[in-house]
């Protein structure tokens, strides 16, 4: 059974070497922001955030594949009646929504209580039983029935109040650099195991709170879960060396944080290579698809370019954001009439750029599947030992090759909904 230290005022050794690194990473953080095509990062943002969500899930045992996740969105996000996701697709969805919950909400409140990750944590848990602190024992790894051969034994019920109470008391401070500051959290975090269940996810979307909160992914969401799952025992490995025993100044408390802190910012120097990969891949294919509706407009007499303000033009700019939509949902997003929305539709997907799949009985859902195939390649890509495929086979289970991934989407719409 392991009690950490308290994070407010104990004393903080980091090496230079972990801080400059930390800075630097911080710094391409915000470059993103002044890539060209800087227009684009909000849509990229929304569309990390899904990834985020797909890869937390993943690391707690939930697979589903991303076009299933969008219908299940549609359901969750726009209310919509949709059949042919998964409950595994549903839970993933729900994800999501908390995910979003945390850079928006508990980024802009002026502090974080205790009882708003609660409320966190039953948005995520539907199941009463998860819901508030832990009043058992709890254990990761070894048997369901006691802790004999556990990996790791979080505190007892009674100390989590007050590791808890003190955890949002550092959050609301500012004594350590944004990277520095949300590491330290999420190994915290993880290290009290303040849950029954659903530990995980609340964890990494603290990552992303602190992270907004200081201002530092304003607008892009990095995908670190995936670099975590990928060196997954790095990960471990990492979070075992931050549970240090002895004194906090001690040259083995200050190796074990660093470990930790290693672990942590080489996920997001590859997440934000991975974000700029993204920002490059939208880019180049909505210049696809501009170049597609200028092919089908001009062969049916029409001007090459929609108006910029009508709802062809709207809509294909919300397309990464949004892949799977139908015609009520676009009549809401983009507040004109069902005809309207309906043409706009029928538009792109005469055009090429959406594909049409029925969704429920009288509803047509029409699906953005390059956005999906970018989804897979990224996931590919992150889920190499040497974060390329070229170089290395994924060490998981991840969606088969984007081709592949459109073959079986194409099998899906000739068959109806599997």
């Amino acid at each position: 059974m392991y009690l950490p230290d308290r994070l407010v005022g104990r004393p903080s050794r980091i090496p230079q070497e972990t801080t400059v690194r930390a800075a630097k990473l911080e710094s391409a953080i915000r470059d993103l922001a002044d890539r060209e095509h800087a227009h684009l990062l909000e849509g990229v943002a929304r569309f990390l955030l899904r990834s985020e969500a797909v890869a937390s899930s993943k690391i707690e045992g939930l697979v589903a594949a991303p076009q299933k996740i969008a219908l299940a969105e549609m359901a969750e996000v726009h209310d919509e009646t949709v059949r042919g996701f998964t409950e595994t697709a549903r839970l993933i969805a729900s994800n999501i929504a908390v995910l979003r919950r945390a850079v928006s909400e508990l980024a802009t409140m002026p502090t974080v209580g205790v009882d708003d990750i609660l409320d966190l944590h039953r948005a995520l848990l539907l199941d009463s039983r998860h819901h508030g602190l832990r009043k058992v024992q709890n254990w990761i790894g070894g048997g369901d029935s006691n802790p004999l051969g556990a990996q790791f034994v979080p505190p007892p019920p009674e100390d989590v109040p007050e590791l808890m109470a003190d955890l949002v008391d550092y959050l609301n401070s500012a004594g350590d650099g944004p990277l520095v500051q949300a590491a330290i959290l999420h190994a915290q975090f993880e290290t009290i195991h303040p849950f029954t269940d659903g530990n995980g996810r609340i964890g990494r979307a603290l990552i992303h709170t602190v992270l907004a909160r200081r201002g530092l992914t304003s607008t892009a969401i990095l995908p670190i879960s995936l670099a975590l799952r990928t060196r997954q025992a790095e990960y471990v490995e990492g979070l075992t060396a931050y549970r240090y025993f002895g004194d906090a100044s001690s040259d083995v408390a200050v190796e074990g944080v660093d470990r930790w802190l290693r672990v942590f910012l080489e996920a997001g120097e590859i997440a934000v290579a991975q974000a700029d990969e993204l920002l490059h891949e939208l880019t180049e294919l909505q210049g696809r698809w501009r170049a597609r509706l200028e092919t089908y407009r001009t062969a049916h007499g029409l001007r090459p370019a929609p108006r910029s303000g009508s709802a062809v033009a709207r809509l294909l700019a919300t397309l990464p954001e949004t892949p799977a939509l139908t015609a009520r949902i676009v009549e809401r997003l983009l507040k004109v009439s069902h005809p309207a929305a309906r043409a706009a539709l029928e538009e792109l997907a005469e055009a090429g750029i959406l594909h049409r799949k029925q969704v429920e009985r009288g509803t047509t859902g029409y699906l953005a599947k390059d956005v999906f195939e970018v989804l897979t390649f990224a996931e590919r890509q992150l889920a190499s030992a040497d974060w390329d495929t070229r170089l290395s086979p994924p060490v998981r289970a991840v969606p088969g090759r984007p081709q592949q991934v459109i073959s079986n989407q194409a099998a899906t719409l000739r068959n109806g909904l599997d």
